[in-house]
């Protein structure tokens, strides 16, 4: 799995699910480190990719996908070099049967993220809270305002699962804070609307959102 890098300008990716997914390395993962809950090591060919989209990914400005990027069912991908501003170091999948397989391992992902059995309960604002490993969960919708600390209290294989009805929102110059010992490759947020991360916000972890993820300046 590889990692995105938003320098300047604006990613949308829509409809279906769409995903955005943190520096992990190959699928070939070590199902010995797993706990209780759901870890990198049990997504499927999705890992593989940076930002997975459905029916578009445009971009705006010099943004830099650090790894791969996916379309299917759509075909719009635009914005992206030779025609366009962005820059995609790995390969682009653009309905194709590689992109076909991720969006169906993504799907089943989505579903098994969203069976996690809740162990907290949260709502409206993360800023400011520390949060150790479990999984999360809000009917409605979450917002970032300022920094939100994910302690693993020593463990490298915490898990977090972030469940959230609604939509996703971070204001600008948030940040996802990982300390002793977290990992980003597991930390998920199953999204069931749109998620927006604002201006230069410093975000850690995987995201699948139902239609759209927009990954706006910085």
């Amino acid at each position: 799995m590889s990692s995105v890098k938003m320098r300047v300008g604006t990613l949308v990716a829509a409809v279906l699910t769409t995903v955005l997914l943190a520096g992990c390395g190959s699928s070939e993962g070590d199902e010995t480190a797993r706990s209780e809950t759901f870890t990198a090591a049990a997504m499927g060919t999705e890992r593989n990719f940076a930002v997975l989209g459905g029916s578009t990914v445009t971009n705006t400005g010099s943004s830099v996908i650090t790894g791969d990027l996916g379309l299917h069912p759509g075909t719009a991908i635009t914005g992206f070099a030779p025609l366009g501003p962005g820059l995609v170091t790995g390969e682009t999948h653009a309905t194709d049967a590689v992109a076909l397989q991720a969006q169906t391992d993504t799907t089943a992902t989505y579903i098994e993220l969203a069976g996690e059995a809740c162990d907290t309960t949260i709502s409206a604002d993360l800023g400011g809270t520390t949060l150790t490993p479990g999984v999360y969960c809000s009917a409605s919708s979450i917002g970032l305002t300022g920094a939100l600390t994910l302690d693993a209290g020593g463990n490298p294989n915490a898990v977090w699962v972030f469940q959230m009805g609604s939509t996703l929102t971070t204001a600008s110059n948030s940040s996802v804070v990982l300390a002793n010992g977290a990992d980003a490759c597991n930390v998920f947020r199953q999204v069931g609307s749109s998620a927006t991360l604002g201006t230069t916000t410093s975000f850690v972890g995987n995201i699948f959102a139902l239609p759209s993820l927009t990954l706006n300046n910085g």
